[in-house]
């Protein structure tokens, strides 16, 4: 699986929804994924992929982290996993 699926996989999951219902362009709010679900979105994708999600739950407006939408999220989960290895 690729890390678009799979953070659409961790995303949908949250969401409560089928993988294919989560589209690129979606926000979180979109897919009805409140602030902790967020939380819980990315403790899974730090599992997930072994990395340090640099996101303040507690100010996210402050994160260099963005998610605006699942494709934001995907790309910097990309970078991030590249950064690693």
């Amino acid at each position: 699986m690729s890390i678009k699926d799979r953070v659409i996989a961790i995303i949908a999951e949250q969401a409560v929804l089928d993988p294919s219902d989560v589209s690129l362009d979606n926000t979180l709010d979109d897919l009805g994924i409140d602030s902790l679900g967020l939380v819980e979105s990315i403790f899974a994708i730090e599992e997930e992929f072994d990395i340090t999600v640099p996101f303040n739950a507690n100010e996210p407006s402050e994160s260099d982290f963005d998610i605006s939408s699942v494709s934001t999220i995907i790309a910097g989960i990309d970078r991030l996993v590249k950064d690693q290895s």
